[in-house]
């Protein structure tokens, strides 16, 4: 029977995370940058005045959560294993090419992150608890008259949630700690859960102001490394940008351990791997930012350009360019071995393996505590805002399961009902196109807006 799961979920992972759904992703991505006029470039610097000179200020409308901690608790849930893993992992498999499809798929992604955050602001509500609650689940029913298809949004969502966003990143947090200091899966499982209970059982008021704290110093901790390892090898950074854009286009042949790579493995894999870090077109993101306090749902689109900018051109690039510069490409390593091998090349004694391991144990564990209100916010819709509390203990039993466990299939599942999610929140994105654009033309041309 599990062999039989196994081989059809393999089967249908293969169209869910193949070319089929990143010719879906790629081209709304293409398709909304040019129908907003390319609001991914037009407003990027407004989005990044907006979003850092306004850390601590209110956005002047209703909500639950300051627009600052709606973009920290998203970026605490897409900054994860990916940013450390994947990146190495697409280098490896697609060449150093893959970077440069990797940033095509963060500039479009940005613009993907932008339109369905404001759709999903337009339509959201406040549940019974008076929590701030939207996402594609809202839009699919309240805009579209398709409250089924929410219904099924809202099932992957939550089910997902628990492979992708808990188990997966437990598991990884767990093995970190045992490999480094030789800690039992098990004392991390428990601590996990204190933790972590500590700050979801508070529901999104309490994770807001925690991953307001908990991203930014993460993020800087881990551009800090990687800026200081970069700064060391300026030298490279010429040969290293040549490499990319050089590769992205004629491929790469194999090097010493390296696994070579084609034109076609390289857009593959970078294309992938970007998605699959920043979640543009998923439909993630938007169901924390629609409990943002903010005055128009545009404003509140802006942060999410900004959230696909430090994710995928800032975090996976340092990433990328250290694996380059430090030569560690070539050595046949993969997966987080090889971000580790990078930062342990380039700076000095223990640090690197230090800023790796606990910027895998941060971006984690940053992951859990976001996901969590994804998976829950799928829950509410399904039965209720009643269904809050028993889904966060939920939550954390499978955390414990999560840190002591081996349960591949669970997390394979998971990731393809991660992809699935796409589908449902991709038809909402583009039959409201009109939609944003008049919410779009509305922002930027009212008075001292």
């Amino acid at each position: 029977m599990l062999e039989t799961i196994e081989s059809v979920n393999a089967w249908l992972n293969n169209y869910v995370w193949g070319t089929p759904m990143i010719v879906l992703l790629i081209g709304t991505g293409i398709l909304l940058t040019v129908v907003t006029g390319a609001a991914q470039f037009r407003y990027l610097w407004r989005a990044l005045r907006e979003v850092l000179g306004n850390l601590t200020r209110s956005g002047g409308g209703e909500g639950s959560v300051r627009p600052f901690q709606a973009v920290a608790t998203a970026l605490a849930s897409t900054v994860g294993v990916g940013n450390i893993a994947g990146v190495a992992t697409a280098i490896f498999l697609g060449g150093p090419g893959a970077l440069f499809w990797l940033w095509v798929s963060g500039l479009l992604g940005m613009c993907t992150k932008y339109a369905e955050i404001v759709v999903a602001l337009h339509y959201r509500e406040r549940d019974a608890n008076g929590t701030m609650r939207g996402g594609a689940m809202y839009v699919l029913k309240k805009g579209l008259g398709l409250p089924w298809l929410g219904g099924i949004f809202a099932l992957l969502t939550a089910l997902a949630a628990f492979g992708i966003g808990n188990m997966v990143q437990a598991n990884s947090v767990a093995d970190a700690l045992h490999a480094t200091f030789g800690l039992p899966q098990s004392a991390t499982g428990i601590v996990l859960v204190v933790l972590t209970g500590a700050v979801i059982l508070g529901g999104i008021r309490r994770i807001g102001q925690v991953t307001q704290l908990l991203v930014p110093f993460m993020a800087l901790l881990y551009l800090g490394g990687g800026i200081v390892i970069l700064l060391m090898h300026a030298s490279k950074l010429p040969d290293a940008f040549a490499l990319v854009f050089d590769s992205a286009f004629s491929g790469t042949a194999a090097a010493g351990g390296f696994a070579g790579s084609t034109i076609a493995m390289a857009l593959r894999y970078g294309i992938a791997r970007g998605l699959f870090s920043n979640e543009a077109g998923l439909g993630s993101a938007p169901m924390v930012h629609a409990a943002a306090d903010t005055n128009h749902p545009v404003r509140q689109g802006l942060y999410g350009i900004f959230e696909v900018f430090v994710d995928t051109l800032l975090i996976c690039t340092v990433t990328g360019l250290v694996i380059l510069v430090t030569d560690s490409w070539t050595t046949g390593s993969t997966g987080a071995a090889l971000s580790v091998r990078a930062f342990e090349t380039g700076l000095p004694g223990t640090w690197g393996d230090i800023i790796v391991t606990g910027g895998l144990i941060l971006f984690a564990f940053s992951t859990v505590i976001g996901w969590s209100y994804y998976g829950e916010t799928g829950a509410v819709y399904l039965f209720g805002a009643k269904a809050a509390v028993p889904y966060r203990i939920a939550w954390l039993v499978f955390i414990y399961l999560g840190a002591v466990g081996s349960l591949h299939l669970i997390w394979d599942v998971a990731d393809t009902l991660n992809g699935l999610m796409a589908i449902p929140n991709l038809i909402g994105v583009l039959f409201s196109i009109p939609l944003l654009l008049r919410l779009q033309k509305e922002f930027f041309t009212r008075p001292a807006s």
